[in-house]
């Protein structure tokens, strides 16, 4: 057992990207330094996807522990349990051709099944859909299912016909399996009539040109083999053995490089977003690359504590091979890891900007992951790569143009050719008026804010604002469904320019979020502020908002009635906060403060 040899950072692929891209870039390589110092593993490759593109790829460290052999564009690596993907892709390819159906109960594919107790007695039969979602009510089995990588296939029939322990019944809970996969493998050969391995080869590996990516170990050069290694305290690095192909290997049997892997990322992140051109020739088409990507079933709410101390919050769903990650701080992510003995990976990407990160490491369960999710957050955060929108569709275009002629010019004629029949019994066309003419005296004549973007939760959905001679108004609509749609939904929100006091403050306070002089942020000293405001609790807050957004500017105002209360939308270098103020008048003091980071939206999404 040894220490690996010495091997500094060498930069793989360096593509010129924008400055904003560059600078992130680079901290992103700072941070995976100060990773691997840590010794996780002895070597490490990784790289940064823009719109399925390698812009950025990076190693450091060994192949091979006491040899100078430095990770390079053609080493593979074991990328365990993210096969899953691959096998799930070929499940769900084997259903587009009507061989099987994921509502088949599994044991019509593999009869050794069919003699399985269920745990109770009304529990449905495991079906593949439950395997593939991984709600079969197998046990989690990592474990022992690492260990079982390379079972024979006689083995593999007698373990499953000699009965399996059930720790759910079928379809009540997720539960990560690593046997529910190789059960799927199982499935795919007797479906498709030949070895695992080679329908996986013929139905994807081939047409996308992964000609570094297989499942043998022996069939790739020595020198481009990254092998395995455990971490001993009393010793250094250890080697581990490579388990053979085996049973299992539809569970975490793939080898790939960096360059493989990039393509086989590229096609999900390529299948957003939906759109009319014609398919890009991968073997499973856009709709089904979306349909892995669907939350299928809840996993865990997990509270996670990021690089600057502050907590954020992350709702995550199993689907078909992939996890779907909804993180407070960017949206939708996808991703899945792979931890083995030797081996740690992980890929995931942020559909609605195109960005995607991946990473493979040769220590065994490396915490690629961890790494991984923070350097794809923070890009995406920052905004170097702007998100994709939902584009309004036209008949919500033109109704846009329609209710600013309204807003302009209220006419009864018109507002009933625009709206849909229940409009006027939600509120009547009077008061609608009224609501409208209102807006007028209260910001003189509004015109589109040129400076605020749209924004859009659905094709039916548009949201933007107008700006007045004092203040500003945000305008809402929604279409109905029915043809042609007409709008179902109109709301007008008026927000008044805020009073000096309320101004002040907010100019105060963001001032205080990133001092000139560099000291901590802290409320200002003479800031009045109400008994019901603890000047602690508030500082607290500046200060884990300066951390997790870096400096921020201050943006419009969003909301309040401008003496009472104000809401400030602040600009941040990583990431939007939303300033809300209230005023009380009497006192002459803020009776409330608070921050609130913005979640990028998961549906923005062309």
């Amino acid at each position: 057992m040894t220490a690996p040899a010495t091997a500094g950072p060498r930069p793989l692929v360096s593509e010129v990207v924008p400055a904003a891209l560059e600078r992130l870039l680079h901290e992103a390589d700072v941070r995976v330094d100060r990773w691997f110092d840590g010794r996780k593993a002895p070597g490490l490759v990784y790289g940064v996807l823009v719109d399925g593109r390698l812009v950025h790829a990076r190693s450091l460290g060994t192949l091979r522990v006491g040899e100078e052999a430095p990770p390079t564009l053609e080493s593979r690596f074991r990328i365990a349990s993210m096969t899953k993907s691959f096998t799930a892709a070929t499940v769900l390819s084997l259903r587009d051709e009507g061989r099987l159906s994921l509502d088949d109960l599994a044991e019509r594919h593999v009869p050794e099944l069919a003699s399985l107790r269920y745990p109770t007695a009304d529990s449905p039969r495991m079906t593949i859909r439950h395997l593939l979602t991984m709600t079969a009510g197998l046990p989690t089995d990592d474990p022992w299912g690492d260990r079982q990588q390379g079972l024979d296939l006689e083995s593999f029939a007698a373990l499953l016909g000699g009965g399996l322990t059930f720790a759910f019944v079928p379809g009540t809970r997720f539960e990560y399996s690593n046997l529910g996969y190789g059960i799927l493998g199982r499935v795919i050969t007797n479906v498709a009539g030949k070895e695992y391995r080679e329908v996986v080869r013929e139905r994807f590996l081939a047409p996308l040109g992964m000609d570094a990516t297989g499942y043998l170990a022996e069939e790739v050069a020595p020198e481009h083999l990254a092998q395995g290694y455990v971490w001993r305290d009393d010793g250094g690095f250890e080697e581990e053995p490579i388990d053979p192909y085996g049973a299992l290997a539809s569970m975490g049997g793939v080898f790939t490089t960096v360059p493989d892997l990039a393509r086989w990322v590229a096609g999900f992140v390529d299948a957003w977003p939906p759109r009319d051109d014609t398919d890009d020739g991968h073997p499973l088409s856009r709709a089904v690359r979306r349909e892995m990507q669907q939350p299928i079933v809840p996993f865990a709410l997990a509270t996670l504590r990021t690089s600057a101390e502050v907590p954020t919050v992350e709702s995550i769903h199993y689907g078909y091979g992939l996890f779907i990650v909804e993180d407070f701080r960017i949206g939708r992510t996808i991703s899945h890891g792979g931890g083995y003995p030797g081996f740690g990976s992980q890929m995931r990407w942020h559909p609605a900007s195109g960005l995607a990160v991946i990473g493979m490491a040769n220590g065994r369960y490396a915490p690629v992951t961890p790494l991984l999710r923070e350097i794809l957050s923070e890009l995406v955060a920052a905004e170097a790569v702007p998100s994709r929108r939902i584009r309004p569709a036209e008949p919500t275009v033109a109704a846009r143009a329609a209710v600013e002629g309204l807003l302009e010019r209220w006419d009864d004629a018109a507002a009933a050719a625009l709206f849909a029949m229940n409009v006027e019994l939600d509120e009547s066309i009077e008061r609608r008026r009224q609501a409208s003419e209102g807006l007028g005296a209260a910001h003189g004549r509004l015109t589109p804010d040129p400076d605020e973007p749209t924004r859009s939760e659905s094709p039916l959905h548009l949201e933007w604002w107008m700006r007045g001679e004092r203040g500003r108004a945000r305008v809402e609509i929604l279409l109905s469904p029915e043809l042609p749609p007409r709008v179902q939904m109109l709301n007008l929100t008026s927000v008044p320019d805020p009073s000096p006091p309320l101004a002040d403050a907010a100019a105060r306070i963001v001032a205080a979020l990133s001092p000139a002089d560099g000291t901590a942020a802290a409320i200002p000293a003479d800031l009045p502020l109400g008994p019901g405001v603890a000047r602690a609790a508030v500082g607290r807050a500046l200060r884990a908002t300066e951390a997790r957004f870096g400096t921020l500017r201050l943006g419009p105002t969003i909301g309040g009635d401008g003496v009472r209360s104000a809401t400030y939308r602040l600009l941040g270098d990583l990431g939007r906060v939303e300033l809300a103020l209230e005023w009380d008048p009497d006192a002459g003091a803020l009776s409330s403060v608070g921050l609130l980071p913005v979640r990028l939206s998961s549906i923005d999404l062309e």
